[in-house]
């Protein structure tokens, strides 16, 4: 596994205190790899505080701010793909472009975008 990039499931899922997200974090840590948290995925899972574990979460990630570039490419597997939440398809560009592992709750959706431009994505669902 080259890093781990989170959607929003997973983001909700740190802060339901999901034992697997929280296993799959913290190895990722100790691996010394920082998992990716774009953007709009983070817009997506805060809901204002407290959110207390999910605020521990992103302490140890990257937010990913999204480039003219990357929204194209968006635009592309979108056209691809068929699928239309942008988030999503920010997750799975990420994700193909860094070589990361998704976690996500929405596996059909990552699966879609990656069948779509026949590249593997290796996916952990939460």
């Amino acid at each position: 596994m080259s890093g781990l990039t989170y959607d929003t499931g997973a983001l909700i899922a740190a802060e339901r205190d999901d034992r697997l997200l929280w296993a799959l974090h913290r190895a990722a840590l100790g691996r010394g790899l920082t998992p990716t948290v774009p953007a709009g995925v983070l817009g997506e899972a805060w809901r204002g505080g407290p959110q207390h574990r999910l605020s521990c979460l992103l302490k140890g990630c990257l937010i990913e701010h999204l480039s003219e570039v990357q929204a194209r490419m968006i635009g592309v597997l979108a056209a691809r793909s068929g699928l239309s939440d942008t988030v999503d398809l920010a997750v799975a560009e990420g994700a193909l472009r860094r070589q990361d592992a998704v976690v996500t709750s929405n596996r059909a959706h990552i699966e879609q975008v990656a069948d779509a431009v026949a590249r593997p994505l290796k996916i952990h669902s939460v």
